[in-house]
């Protein structure tokens, strides 16, 4: 009986904490609004706003890469078949020229994972 309960008391923190992990994963959206700051320069967020020096990222989430209309995009990043995921926008943030060399894009990423992750749940919310 002691060790039933034991065990019940593991499962509940081990499930508890692994809930509390994956919400740290996930990120704030306001936060990222923040440090979205820095991308607003070239992006837009705006559902009809157009493109800007770089193309709007409403909706990004799901789009397949390169394939937003009135913006023209580098061969590499065409080339490269990728569908925006928040691991793939993980990935490039945290630098562009890493994940697809050859890139017009000129941004050197981001360094902290909070503010990756804050980022790429403000892009998740842009719906």
């Amino acid at each position: 009986m002691r060790y039933s309960a034991f065990a019940a008391a593991m499962l509940f923190a081990c499930s508890t904490f692994s809930t509390f992990a994956y919400a740290q994963d996930a990120g704030d959206p306001v936060a990222g609004k923040a440090v979205f700051a820095r991308c607003a320069i070239c992006h837009k967020v705006a559902k009809d706003a157009g493109n800007g020096l770089g193309p709007n990222l409403f909706g990004i989430v799901g789009r397949k890469s390169s394939t937003l209309a009135g913006f023209e995009y580098s061969g590499p990043l065409k080339a490269s078949g990728i569908t925006w995921t928040d691991d793939k926008l993980s990935q490039w943030v945290a630098g562009p020229a890493k994940m697809v060399p050859g890139t017009k894009m000129a941004f050197p990423g981001i360094t902290s994972k909070g503010d990756i992750r804050n980022v790429v749940a403000y892009l998740d919310s842009l719906k």
